[in-house]
């Protein structure tokens, strides 16, 4: 069995939830020993999308000519789409329709949460939709003081400085503008944004933000990785994504990974695997201030609950599924 894993603007997606998730793919592919590849011209099994653009239709029309299986990862939903590139609301009913082509035309689609199974099955696609999680590398998130040092050292950082991040695209989607409401409630605390897109690519408002439309208390990076982003993930006093919608939310998993204190939005993504027992919730940005407030005083620590909850996630449990799931296709 040979898996043409495919994703098209892979530099340009590298740094999104989307470019980690094939990374993870490869990653398990790998620990269960499963022959892959992302070249178009090499021979293959089963046809493995990640993306839709023209070049991913013009590749599941070719599989499908030559009677090769296609697996759609369903990264994406309309409603997901909405509040995030420049004109995204106005073009998402057009989006919508054009994601159903590759919906139906897939022998099987997979997506990270029930959550989004139950959306995708709501256009009314009839094959098969499994829900399985991106996955999470619990090693690469352990603790490690070397790369908490290169975080405050990176920043500026004094120890005893309060410090709230996040990781995410500049999109109101995932609540940039409710982030920086709280950043204005919390002058005493540093607020960093780990992320970064053209900015000519997102409206005007969100990039006037970006650019000097914050308080002083938080900061706009761009995207870093390695020792400083990962020192963040352990170092930071809290991990914030106030996001509106998700597929699943990679940085999440992340964070737990992390031993983390999280807070998130209270949104229908994290029902049946991630709860107020795990993470802290809330819906608005009083709200937010108010458990980012218990989180700081130390009132609050689910760190534990939620390690669990990522080692439920692993990229190890993730392969297993994997190559189940690609099995089931070949018989289908």
């Amino acid at each position: 069995m040979k898996i043409l894993l495919y994703l098209e603007a892979e530099e340009f997606l590298s740094h999104s939830g989307i470019g980690r998730a094939m990374k993870h793919q490869q990653r398990a592919l790998d620990l269960m020993g499963v022959d892959w590849t992302k070249d178009p011209t090499e021979d293959y099994d089963i046809l493995h999308l990640n993306t839709y653009g023209f070049s991913s239709w013009k590749m599941l029309r070719q599989a499908k000519k030559a009677g090769k299986k296609v697996i759609f990862h369903g990264h994406s939903t309309k409603e997901d789409f909405q509040d995030s590139f420049l004109g995204s609301n106005i073009i998402a009913p057009f989006f919508k329709r054009y994601l159903l082509h590759f919906y139906r035309a897939a022998d099987l689609v997979i997506t990270p949460t029930d959550y989004s199974a139950r959306l995708i099955r709501s256009y009314g696609i009839k094959c098969p939709i499994l829900p399985i999680s991106n996955g999470i590398d619990l090693a690469k998130y352990s603790r490690n003081e070397a790369k908490e040092l290169a975080f405050r050292e990176h920043f500026g950082l004094s120890i005893d400085q309060k410090v709230v991040v996040t990781a995410a695209l500049y999109f109101k989607r995932k609540g940039i503008d409710d982030f920086v409401k709280v950043a204005q409630k919390m002058p005493e605390v540093t607020f960093i944004w780990f992320g970064y897109q053209n900015l000519w690519t997102i409206p005007g408002w969100v990039r006037r933000i970006v650019k000097k439309n914050h308080p002083k208390n938080l900061l706009f990076p761009g995207y870093i990785k390695g020792d400083v982003f990962e020192g963040a993930m352990t170092a930071a006093d809290c991990f914030f994504f106030p996001s509106r919608e998700e597929t699943e939310g990679i940085v999440v998993l992340e964070a737990l990974a992390s031993r983390q204190k999280a807070l998130v939005r209270d949104i229908p993504v994290y029902e049946g695997w991630l709860s107020d027992h795990e993470v802290s919730t809330a819906r608005d940005v009083d709200g937010f201030v108010s458990a980012l407030d218990d989180i700081l005083a130390g009132n609050v620590d689910k760190t534990q609950a939620g390690y669990q909850v990522a080692k439920q996630r692993t990229i190890e449990k993730v392969a297993e599924q994997l190559v189940v799931a690609y099995q089931q296709t070949l018989e289908l």
